[in-house]
């Protein structure tokens, strides 16, 4: 999803240290995720504008979903997706691709209607520089839409197979790669700190039933970053395997990592100050 080097002791980067795009069925991993989100997604971008006439901004577009249903769902002008890797993406008809990290001073040239970032931010360490400089992308009158992940398992979670492996696999991330989804409920301020307006923000919480996309999503990426996990000492390859067949039973009981999404607007005519 286009993150560079993140915070975490020894420098990880996501695709590299976990989640790599080479391992078999990581696309699929990806897709599971889209099939979770991408209909709020949409619903979100198209409430805000998008639609006919629009340039878009796709950072850490992933398998395209989201580009691609700017342009059949929405009917916007064109897209340009970028990732730090593009093996999943493909150029069309108004959807052009870029392999570049975002992080990387100038990486990205242009003035965009809607510049949206999902599941991107989180794994980086430079989220409140970034912010700005995506904002600064915006064209006057366009929309930043920024979505991350919120950890539902607080203190009073009750303990489950769930929340057990949940908790190891946000720490055992945050060492390896860097992420951090302590801050994410702070995007609204972020947004108005970067000069944006009419700033709003919501969080959606699929539910956990067994098979779904949302469960098959966590099983796999519980997979792909077991060996973060076991490193933490808060799980072992049993309470792993445990937590899998938690999720796809019918004892499944339990929140899903949220999707908070916060959005604001560039005023129509940039202060000349």
């Amino acid at each position: 999803m286009g993150a560079a080097r993140g915070d975490a002791p020894g420098g990880g980067r996501y695709g590299e240290a976990v989640f790599r795009p080479e391992q078999a069925g990581e696309g699929e991993r990806i897709d599971f995720g889209a099939l979770a989100y991408d209909d709020i997604t949409m619903a979100r971008l198209r409430a805000l504008g998008a639609g006919p006439g629009w340039r878009c901004l796709d950072v850490g577009a992933g398998t395209g979903t989201v580009s691609r249903r700017l342009l059949d769902a929405a009917g916007v002008e064109s897209v340009l997706a970028v990732d730090r890797d593009v093996r999943f993406l493909a150029e069309r008809p108004g959807l052009d691709v870029l392999e570049a990290d975002i992080t990387a001073p100038d990486s990205v040239h242009g003035k965009f209607q809607l510049v949206h970032a999902r599941f991107v931010l989180m794994h980086l360490p430079e989220h409140e520089s970034l912010i700005a400089a995506l904002a600064e992308l915006v064209a006057p009158g366009g929309v930043l839409v920024l979505s991350d992940a919120v950890d539902l398992t607080g203190d009073r979670t009750p303990v489950t197979p769930y929340t057990t492996v949940m908790r190891a696999m946000w720490e055992g991330l945050r060492a390896t790669i860097g992420t951090d989804v302590s801050w994410v409920p702070s995007y609204p301020h972020l947004l108005r700190g970067a000069g944006l307006e009419s700033v709003a923000a919501e969080i959606h919480v699929p539910p956990l039933v067994p098979g779904s996309p949302i469960s098959r999503f966590w099983a796999d990426t519980w997979e792909r970053s077991r060996a973060a996990m076991l490193a933490t000492g808060l799980v072992d390859d049993a309470a792993v395997d445990a937590g899998v067949r938690y999720l796809g039973s019918d004892e499944c009981a339990a929140l899903s990592g949220g999707m908070l999404t916060a959005w604001g607007r560039k005023a129509e005519e940039e202060s000349s100050a």
